[in-house]
């Protein structure tokens, strides 16, 4: 093992790997705002809407997300979007990681006692304000490890956008090979960074999951 290489790309691929926390921060947040959407559809009491629900979860679930990514990015110039490579690969993982985080959310509300509902009704609160007030929050503790195992999921996700170019730890892993002939190191290297994120992203999904139980 050239431990010589490791020292010298290191700096580089802790910067790149920032950008890769950037890159899963931006589809995460969209991925979680769409996904509260995409689950009030499939909650609701609307045929039409739980159809347009439950079709995007069948798109978005039933395609790669490398293939969701080139047609944002290669095919969204035909229609008239034209994004950057970085914009591209955020806005395609988060609509993807969406559709999964929308049945983690539905599940966490449907698995809340019916009776919880109808108890808040009978005291005069509104469809909305008992889904507010009393579900959201018992919910909420059922769903933490679910989006938590989403949130993983998109971190590794990330490296998909190395095809478009995104100058993220996958692309630089990559590109540092083509010069180094050493893909040994190069990969050791990428993967022990990778690992870093999961694990601090399991430890904080972790103590979020104990602060929640302890309220219980």
């Amino acid at each position: 093992m050239d431990i010589a290489l490791i020292g010298r790309i290191f700096p580089v691929f802790v910067q790149a790997a920032w950008t890769t926390v950037e890159l899963s921060l931006l589809s995460l947040a969209l991925g979680l705002a769409v996904a509260a959407l995409v689950a009030m559809l499939r909650l609701s009491h609307v045929a039409a809407l739980r159809f347009a629900g439950a079709a995007y979860v069948s798109v978005f679930r039933g395609t790669p997300a490398l293939i969701q990514i080139f047609l944002l990015y290669f095919g969204g110039p035909q229609v008239g979007i034209q994004l950057d490579p970085f914009a591209a690969g955020a806005i395609a993982l988060g609509l993807n990681i969406a559709a999964y985080m929308a049945e983690s959310i539905r599940g966490g509300v449907l698995s809340v006692d019916r009776g919880q509902m109808e108890a808040a009704r009978s005291l005069g609160f509104g469809e909305g304000q008992s889904m507010r007030w009393i579900v959201l929050p018992q919910a909420a503790k059922l769903m933490i490890r679910p989006l938590g195992v989403n949130a993983v999921a998109l971190v590794k996700g990330t490296a998909l956008v190395a095809t478009i170019s995104v100058v993220e730890l996958t692309y630089t892993a990559q590109r540092f090979i083509g010069s180094t002939y050493k893909p040994f190191e190069i990969f050791a290297v990428t993967a022990v960074l990778y690992m870093i994120m999961v694990y601090g992203l399991t430890l904080l999904v972790d103590r979020l999951d104990r602060a929640y139980a302890g309220e219980a």
